[in-house]
């Protein structure tokens, strides 16, 4: 897989029926080693090893519903009262950032009213905070680290 411009962890992988599997330590179960999972797995590690934030505050593919369509968040972290705190999407390492990413964010967020959102296709990182009462979301350097 692609080097990402995120830390190296090491990663539970084996080859399965002709494909890759990685284990997912939120989900406790090995699924698909797809390009954008790679990356949502680095951005899990990342999130409990550098950042800090509990396993069990970690959601991932939580389901929820956009303009009466079912969507799935990537990652989803949940602040000590069990609200969303931070949205996080990723992409494949060969899928461009663009408004479009942000766009998808911010429809669940519509719903989640989380603080933070980030966009990552593991090589380039964008996070922000959100300003409800000026209903825009301000750049920031990097995510919080768990408090």
């Amino acid at each position: 897989m692609q080097q990402l411009n995120l830390p190296t962890y090491k990663f539970r992988i084996k080859s399965t029926k002709n494909k890759y599997v990685i284990f997912d330590i939120i989900r406790k179960k090995y699924v698909s080693l797809t390009p954008e999972e790679w990356v949502r797995q680095h951005l899990i590690h990342y999130l409990i090893e550098e950042k800090k934030y509990p396993l069990s505050l970690i959601g991932i593919e939580k389901k929820l519903t956009v303009n009466k369509l079912t969507k799935r968040t990537d990652i989803l972290i949940f602040n000590t009262k069990g609200l969303p705190h931070i949205i996080v999407e990723c992409k494949a390492p060969s899928v461009n950032i663009t408004q479009n990413a942000f766009d998808q964010i911010a429809s669940y967020n519509l719903k989640l009213n989380a603080n933070y959102l980030m966009v990552t296709n593991g090589i380039n990182h964008y996070y922000c905070k959100m300003d409800f009462e000026n209903e825009k979301y301000i750049f920031l350097q990097n995510i919080p680290d768990y408090i």
